[in-house]
């Protein structure tokens, strides 16, 4: 069969049967960034550079040990790991006490708001692929709980015609790893696409990460455009600056 064709999947606004699922993936499909954020900024060569330096220093205060060598360069990538860790765990349990505690009340009770989850058939049994969700801003809202943690304090980060305009924000968009590369990430993005025409939404919005290759590269294809690039989360300054991610702003008229 080939892989690379469209997964039919029948695509339904959720239900409280869902939830289980639908925080099982929503956990998986943000830690799975931490180790491609790790990579990332531990194979840059500045980063390179200073574990070769920690590592030597180690080595001259051991003693010419090797094995403090070892030791101060493993601590050194330890503590970049654990800075990206934080940045996406800590983002992951902001959700999970915000919008993600009650699905309900938070999307469906809104008719500008919206969620839906993709359920493809395996085995005979309906397991959910994918999610997506959407919030309506209508002119003079606040935008929500994003990377940085909060509202947004910047104005330029949100640009005048947003504010004043309706546009929608989407907070998640996440397809099981089981079924990527199949047009479901797609399929998803213009279930969204759709929903916001139908409010007279005259845009759509979304915040990524840089580590997020995959994702990225949809959005670029689906015609979305970078409008500004952040390292301000909710974590300690100093943990954004050694983790290196970048918080990128995208959006689509539509």
């Amino acid at each position: 069969m080939d892989q690379k064709k469209n997964l039919q999947c029948s695509i339904r606004e959720y239900q409280a049967e869902d939830k289980d699922a639908v925080i099982s993936l929503f956990r998986n499909g943000i830690l799975e960034h931490v180790y491609p954020a790790f990579f990332k900024t531990i194979s840059h060569p500045d980063q390179i550079g200073v574990t070769l330096s920690i590592s030597m220093a180690g080595y001259v205060l051991g003693g010419s040990s090797y094995f403090m060598a070892l030791l101060f360069g493993g601590a050194w990538a330890g503590l970049i790991y654990y800075c990206c860790y934080e940045i996406y765990e800590g983002y992951r349990l902001r959700r999970m006490a915000t919008d993600m505690a009650d699905i309900q009340a938070s999307f469906l009770d809104n008719p500008d708001n919206g969620f839906w989850v993709a359920k493809a058939e395996v085995n005979g049994k309906s397991k959910v692929a994918g999610l997506v969700a959407v919030v309506g801003r209508r002119g003079g809202d606040e935008r929500g709980d994003g990377w940085n943690g909060g509202v947004l304090s910047g104005v330029d980060e949100i640009g005048q015609d947003e504010r004043d305009g309706s546009y929608g924000e989407v907070p998640h968009l996440i397809v099981s790893f089981a079924y990527r590369k199949k047009g479901l990430g797609s399929q998803l993005a213009h279930k969204v696409m759709e929903f916001c025409k139908d409010r007279g939404f005259s845009r759509v919005v979304l915040e990524t990460s840089s580590p997020q290759t995959a994702a990225n590269a949809l959005y670029s294809k689906l015609g979305f455009i970078q409008t500004s690039c952040h390292s301000n989360t909710h974590v300690n300054h100093w943990f954004s600056k050694l983790a290196n991610i970048q918080v990128m702003h995208m959006e689509k008229y539509i």
